[in-house]
């Protein structure tokens, strides 16, 4: 098996399993050899922020020397985004061994009708790269949810983050922030040690005192009084945190509450590793993610976002809407998965929207344009239908003066699509 076959055989698989639960996961790794139990992890969940709170975590661990392993998702144009050693893609190679490996035992199993889904083969998967790489650490991001998450077969990691919590997949997770927290809070584990971001719901902050409190687990939150914003603008923010300076070059506030969860989570890791304090100033520094707040261009401003739900677009129109205020036209392509919270996802930004150019990213979830077009109208200026997602990109930038705005939103799906063709379209 090479890579290609690999990846073709990990996408074949079923999205979701027929049966709900862990044990699926557990029979296939006991096939495996447990390749799982013999490494150490930092274990990631939330709705938002997780990609860029478990990057940076390998950032730092990376910079102080250590051998780590990165698994999170998704990827927004290299499939191997999701499984990385030292801040690389693994080795090609490596990863259709493993996967090998993986194909074998889920053949015998299904002997026995356990169905393995995609997610779950991938995971499994990267427990053999990191095994084989022999990592001092993973920085594990949860898929979905958390507690009947594939990554929640670990026992307890290291630390246990949990990132802002919100509304999201509520058909899996439920309807109320208290039932998407008790999913979230099923990774944390019995005397744990658990990172919590600021500024969480309410309810959803109940919910994990309890489950620390339940679990003789100690939660540590960061102040966000300790915090004091330097400088904020498109292209990244400067903070004080505890008096210490930070930067990070990913835009937006909502970066700052995931780097105090990281500064939290390398604090305790230093009791095990040899962390210094440039270690960590140096992997936060380092931390850049495409699709987040992605500045592509400065003339005009092309502005690239994978936010999916709500909270993730308000964050994004947070960062950008003080540069808005400057452009004489913004023009916004927009695609979004069917399952979201559209209108209230794209709302704030569509009312300082000139044109609307609404798209269908190329998924089975995916909304209509059409449909996205009727809520647009409801905010937007112009609003048009355009088939193919090529098109709408070289409209959008044809219509752009220097002093323009390009925003393409809604989904990472439409991210991963675009993003290549539209930095091509840029540069020439």
């Amino acid at each position: 098996m090479n890579y290609i076959e690999a990846v073709k055989y990990i996408h074949s698989l079923l999205k979701f399993g027929i049966r709900p639960g862990l044990s699926g996961m557990d029979a296939l790794l006991r096939l495996l050899g447990n390749p799982h139990k013999s490494l150490k992890y930092v274990h990631v969940a939330g709705t938002n922020g997780k990609g860029s709170t478990s990057t940076a975590i390998s950032n730092v661990l990376t910079d102080a020397g250590y051998r780590v392993g990165l698994y999170t998702s998704p990827y927004v144009t290299d499939f191997l985004e999701r499984v990385q050693f030292c801040g690389k893609p693994v080795d090609k190679a490596l990863f259709a061994i493993c996967v090998e490996k993986v194909k074998a035992a889920v053949e015998a199993l299904e002997k026995d009708s356990v169905t393995i889904t995609e997610f779950e083969a991938l995971t499994a998967s990267a427990f053999l790269c990191y095994k084989e790489l022999k990592c001092d650490a993973v920085v594990l991001e949860v898929g979905l949810g958390g507690r009947l998450d594939a990554t929640n077969v670990i026992d307890t990691p290291l630390v246990n983050v949990i990132t802002s919590l919100s509304i999201d997949h509520s058909a899996v997770l439920g309807n109320t922030i208290e039932e998407i927290a008790f999913e979230k809070c099923g990774t944390i584990k019995e005397n744990s040690k658990v990172i919590c971001s600021f500024g969480q719901p309410d309810g959803a902050l109940k919910v994990i005192e309890q489950t620390a409190k339940e679990r003789n687990s100690s939660l540590k939150i960061p102040f966000e009084s300790d915090v004091k914003i330097l400088k904020n603008d498109i292209f990244g923010t400067e903070f004080l945190y505890k008096n210490k300076k930070y930067s990070v070059k990913m835009a937006g506030e909502h970066q700052v509450k995931n780097m105090t969860c990281v500064i939290e989570a390398c604090n305790i890791l230093s009791e095990i590793f040899e962390i210094s304090e440039d270690n960590i100033r140096n992997g936060i520094n380092k931390t850049v993610l495409p699709a987040r707040v992605e500045v592509l261009s400065e003339k005009p401003l092309v502005v690239l976002d994978g936010g999916h739900n709500a909270d993730g677009a308000k964050a994004f129109y947070d960062a950008v809407s003080s540069e808005l205020a400057n452009k004489e036209r913004v023009i916004v392509v927009a695609g979004m998965m069917a399952d979201k919270e559209v209108e209230e996802s794209l709302k704030s930004l569509l009312s300082e929207t000139d044109v609307l150019l609404c798209v269908t990213p190329n998924n089975p979830r995916a909304m209509p344009a059409r449909e996205l077009a009727q809520i647009g109208l409801k905010y937007a200026k112009k609003v048009f239908c355009v088939e193919k997602v090529t098109e709408a990109l070289k409209i959008a930038l044809a219509g752009a003066t220097n002093n323009s705005a390009v925003l393409v939103v809604g989904s990472l799906y439409l991210a991963g699509e675009v993003r290549e063709q539209l930095i091509e379209l840029i540069e020439n």
